[in-house]
């Protein structure tokens, strides 16, 4: 195990006190060092928004990408180097909105890499406008009269599209996060976990008292199964259609591993080019390249 102060850095954090994100990093770096992973042994790329801040408060190589494309940095460190664990943090309106085709394409591929989504329900970045999660008629400043359609279901698009690890989490557990965080990070595949994280600021509505009377941990179900496909979605379906106004009785929020599938072959694992181990330790000699630009003449 390593020390969890391994991952501290020197910045102060300028997340609003008491946002949800505070219990995500904690999570991760308990993760992390529970995992023992040293700094050379894995990367996290952050997209644009307040989880994006992240990447200023915790001492990792990482890389900060454009607005909804950070699937697509942590595809290319993937390919480029499969021996670096993957971690992806992306928020609801920069994964499932500006980056939602890349997170359908890198779910469909099984790519090696663990997806950890923010999901406030807002965005929390520009000042509380409606994101694709937000639940059906809430009002925010872009939708006064409230939102009119269902909010996207990151989890249950997962399972559908045929991710091999699908999980959701609460900010309000670290407990359970960490548990959730490390098996994404140890799993050999497209790994998702979603997280609902209160946005203090501009989200009053889906608050941390909110969540904590609706959320329960599926694996005390009788029925838990997460190996079926069907019950998975089942499980995910149960979210779709809450709005806020809801009893606590009417929307409850199922958390916990939701879906597992052992054994597939990554994207990976179908790339005879990496047979020989990652490109970067590959010879440092430069590669006569001219047969390939006369290919293309």
């Amino acid at each position: 195990m390593t020390d969890v102060h391994t991952y501290d850095i020197d910045n102060k954090i300028m997340w609003c006190p008491g946002c949800g994100n505070f219990g995500m990093l904690q999570a991760m770096k308990r993760a992390l060092a529970e995992l023992g992973l040293e700094q050379h042994q894995f990367s996290i790329v952050w997209g644009i928004g307040q989880h994006g801040n992240g990447a200023d408060f915790i001492k990792v190589q990482g890389f900060h990408a454009l607005h909804g494309r950070a699937l697509p940095t942590a595809t290319g460190l993937a390919l480029t180097n499969p021996d670096l664990r993957i971690i992806v943090q992306s928020g609801d309106g920069d994964g499932y909105g500006l980056g939602m085709g890349h997170f359908v394409h890198g779910v469909r591929r099984n790519i090696d890499i663990a997806y950890i989504a923010h999901n406030n329900q807002i965005y929390g970045l520009t000042t509380g406008q409606a994101s694709p999660t937000s639940n059906q008629g809430m009002r925010t400043p872009s939708t006064p009269h409230g939102v009119l359609e269902w909010g996207v279901d990151g989890v249950a698009i997962a399972i559908a599209q045929g991710a091999t690890f699908v999980a959701r989490g609460f900010a309000g557990d670290i407990e359970q996060m960490t548990d959730l965080f490390k098996q994404a990070i140890q799993w050999k595949g497209f790994a998702l976990v979603d997280v609902f994280q209160p946005c203090v600021v501009f989200n009053k509505e889906n608050t941390f008292s909110w969540y904590k009377a609706r959320a329960y941990k599926v694996e005390d179900e009788p029925d838990y199964n997460p190996t079926d496909r069907m019950w998975a979605l089942a499980k995910a379906e149960e979210t779709l259609h809450i709005r806020n106004d809801d009893p606590p009785e009417q929307s409850r929020i199922p958390v916990g591993v939701l879906y597992r599938e052992e054994g597939r072959p990554t994207y990976q694992d179908g790339l005879p080019q990496l047979a020989e181990g990652p490109l970067w330790k590959r010879s440092a000699q430069p590669r006569d390249v001219t047969p390939f630009v006369e290919a293309f003449l």
